[in-house]
């Protein structure tokens, strides 16, 4: 289970983390979000526990789909040290999301090693 986090909750869980954090932007309307779920979980386990992932419905938290202009669901952003590392959006397909996801656990693992 992925944890949720909202406006509240946003700055102690991803912007004050110690380990770096994958935030997913999704909404319950968004079919392709429900289906990167199981990737977004196996890169969290693929990092060791070096990667938090949470997600954030974007029709619940306005002001931070704002604030991260987000243009498309899902979005996908790495943040390190409260600071955004990598953001990505626009899917072709589920074999590019997985190489995205790959290449940011291994930068983040070889980073913690």
């Amino acid at each position: 289970m992925m944890l949720s986090v909202n406006e509240k909750n946003f700055s102690d869980v991803v912007l004050n983390s110690s380990e770096p954090v994958i935030v997913h932007f999704w909404a319950p309307w968004c079919g392709l979000c429900r289906l990167i779920v199981p990737l977004l979980h196996k890169a969290q386990s693929d990092s060791a526990g070096h990667i938090q992932v949470v997600g954030v419905n974007a029709d619940e938290n306005f002001k931070l789909a704002n604030t991260y202009r987000l243009k498309s669901l899902p979005t996908i952003i790495l943040f390190e040290n409260g600071q955004i590392v990598r953001r990505i959006e626009g899917f072709n397909g589920r074999d590019e999301l997985q190489r995205n996801l790959n290449s940011l656990t291994t930068k983040v693992w070889a980073q913690s090693a």
